[in-house]
């Protein structure tokens, strides 16, 4: 596998449509998570990422133009002790629920399936940083119809051990713009992880297309101390 530039891979897709990021800082020192939200109907693209305690929730920009909320209003990151959840849907809350309760990443997932966004039948991406000893371990997963198909659910995990400064992993939803909208294939994308918070931030702000592009979140965990920063971009700023 071909260890691919982060910033060549999204200015060369108009519309990925939601994307994960994980892996380890170019300097060793961090973990790093990050997820974006793209849009094209006005309901989704009337979105922005606040804060939310230890994560991000989705909400409205403008209240009034919400039509429909199911599947776009969700908290895509949360943090269970020494793990950090996140993810494209509402399964952020299945994985934090069953995974309390002594549930694997694996166990909770199987409780779900793609979206009933029919006929895009949009894959749930999902993702989990377990930090341990001043290391940690990722693991991603995809859910999707079978080739369009919403009787079958197809499911894959990669996890992945002792991951090297500058590496990571990149998953998303959709392989390009279509009607429908064609899903994810493969595994994740080996990318490299270039520079600290703020120009790796900009690097992928930057390269998202202009006109589809809604939110991000990127976070940097230290692995020494736990502590971590964060950073937000939202296309509609209040």
């Amino acid at each position: 596998m071909e260890l691919l530039s982060l910033k060549s891979l999204l200015s060369e897709n108009a519309y990925p449509g939601r994307g994960i990021v994980i892996g380890k800082s170019e300097d060793g020192k961090s973990a790093v998570a990050a997820y974006f939200i793209m849009g094209r109907s006005e309901n989704s693209r009337n979105r922005i990422f606040a804060e939310d305690k230890t994560g991000i929730r989705t909400q409205a920009f403008d209240p009034a133009k919400l039509s429909d909320p199911s599947l776009i209003i969700y908290a895509p990151v949360r943090v269970l002790g020494n793990k950090t959840i996140v993810t494209n849907g509402d399964q952020t809350d299945t994985i934090y629920s069953l995974m309390d309760r002594q549930q694997t990443f694996e166990q909770a997932l199987r409780t779900r399936e793609f979206e009933p966004d029919a006929p895009n039948y949009t894959p749930r991406i999902s993702g989990i940083l377990h930090m341990e000893d001043a290391s940690f371990n990722y693991a991603m997963s995809i859910l999707k119809s079978n080739n369009g198909d919403p009787s079958s659910c197809s499911r894959f995990t990669f996890a992945y051990e002792h991951p090297k400064s500058g590496e990571g992993h990149f998953i998303h939803t959709y392989m390009g713009d279509g009607n429908p909208l064609p899903s994810f294939e493969g595994e994740p994308k080996w990318i490299r992880m270039e520079g600290g918070i703020d120009a790796f931030t900009d690097s992928i702000w930057n390269a998202l297309n202009e006109e589809n592009k809604v939110s991000l979140f990127v976070r940097y965990i230290d692995l020494a101390t736990g502590a971590f920063e964060s950073r937000i971009k939202n296309k509609n700023e209040r």
